[in-house]
């Protein structure tokens, strides 16, 4: 046979093996894909499931923070405003063992609108409390946070962190000055970070994904974000200056709002400008409601939940409440020493109880059912006379 024949059966295998070859790399095998592909990663925040859930139908306590003292140095100088922050915040070894006390008696955080809902009876729309299902043995508690704004003067001047903000992995972090002036991102300094990393390491602390609420105003913007319209103007005394960073701010804060809804976050308004509710206006208060919904709503959505200024609450049958009923609203929150529910059909009630230095220092006989006020008190970092 020529030579040419010998070349062209060599040519004629080659090319049988490549095709082999090729359909046999592109052809799927069912066992070996099983055991070679990894398995699908979750993404997002994934709730722990309880088990041995039953019904609930005692007290839902809600325990509420101001935002953490983060530079204890900052916060107690002296001065009126250092009063203030001893009065009305915790410090962050605090916040840990307030934590640690509710998660080792047998507390589980709750979401509070899994707690209250709005249900129609005899043609009418009413509050009541929901079917709640609870592991056995654990006792539900609502946890919140008012002002996470970060006023300049009040709070980030005084030893709060600056704003919230995402770290490399997409988790809520925090952006701050120390109090040697560097630029420091931690996941430790504030109550968003730090509770979420306790129900990383405690899941069972959490029932159905739930962490906490939070409570805004809106004149100095949100979550340290300047998304307010107008800015305070020293010489008026009025917030009647343009904020020209109004809009770039308002993009800046919608990947924070979007992580902290997934991560079992809600919100309520605090009002707008954070006044005295037992002092305002109806005229004030419909101005105050209407930006709060034009420049807050308008980024974390809407809320029937309300919580008065300084605690300071509106009667039933109030116009001002009427008026905040047609914004919306249903369920008011004021302050007390005990969590409390009032039921006013299409409204409810709840008093709050307030952890704070005063709590701490001057109602520890009223937290022991939560936690030992000796045991929590930061001594380290707190001055040893308050002044008040």
């Amino acid at each position: 046979m020529s030579k040419k024949f010998y070349l062209f059966i060599a040519l004629l295998i080659i090319g049988v093996v490549a095709s082999l070859a090729i359909y046999l790399q592109f052809t799927p095998n069912p066992s070996a894909s099983t055991i070679a592909k990894p398995p699908a990663k979750k993404t997002g925040y994934q709730p722990y499931k309880h088990k041995n859930l039953a019904p609930y139908n005692g007290p839902v306590e809600h325990l509420f923070f101001h935002p953490l003292i983060a530079y204890p140095k900052k916060a107690f100088r002296g001065d009126f405003q250092s009063k203030e922050m001893d009065k009305w915040f915790v410090t962050i070894p605090e916040f840990h063992r307030i934590l640690d006390s509710l998660y080792k008696r047998n507390f589980i955080l709750v979401n509070i609108n899994d707690v209250y809902g709005e249900i129609e009876k005899n043609g009418e729309k009413v509050i009541e409390r929901k079917k709640l299902m609870v592991p056995k043995g654990k006792k539900p508690i609502i946890i919140s946070i008012d002002d996470l704004n970060y006023y300049q003067e009040n709070h980030i001047d005084y030893g709060t962190v600056s704003k919230l903000v995402l770290d490399k992995n997409g988790e809520i972090a925090t952006l701050s000055v120390d109090e040697q002036g560097r630029k420091v991102i931690s996941k430790n300094n504030e109550i968003v970070p730090i509770l979420d990393d306790f129900v990383k390491k405690h899941p069972d602390f959490s029932l159905n994904g739930a962490k906490g609420t939070i409570n805004l105003t809106g004149y100095e913007g949100i979550l340290g974000y300047r998304t307010n319209v107008k800015k305070y103007n020293p010489a008026t005394r009025q917030f009647d200056l343009d904020n020209p960073q109004y809009q770039k701010e308002r993009e800046a804060v919608k990947p924070i709002i979007k992580r902290l809804k997934e991560t079992g976050w809600n919100f309520a308004s605090h009002s707008y400008h954070h006044r005295d509710h037992s002092k305002i206006t109806l005229e004030k208060l419909i101005d105050d409601s209407t930006k709060w919904k034009k420049e807050v709503e308008s980024l974390v959505g809407p809320t029937k939940i309300y919580v008065y200024p300084f605690g300071a609450s509106i009667p039933a049958g109030d116009p001002r409440i009427e008026h905040l009923y047609k914004m919306g609203f249903r369920i008011f929150q004021p302050v007390g020493s005990q969590t409390y529910e009032e039921y006013h059909g299409k409204m409810l009630f709840i008093d709050r109880r307030h952890a704070d230095g005063i709590g701490l220092r001057k109602q520890a006989h009223l937290f022991t059912d939560l936690y030992d006020a000796k045991s929590i008190l930061d001594t380290k970092n707190r001055p040893a006379n308050p002044g008040y």
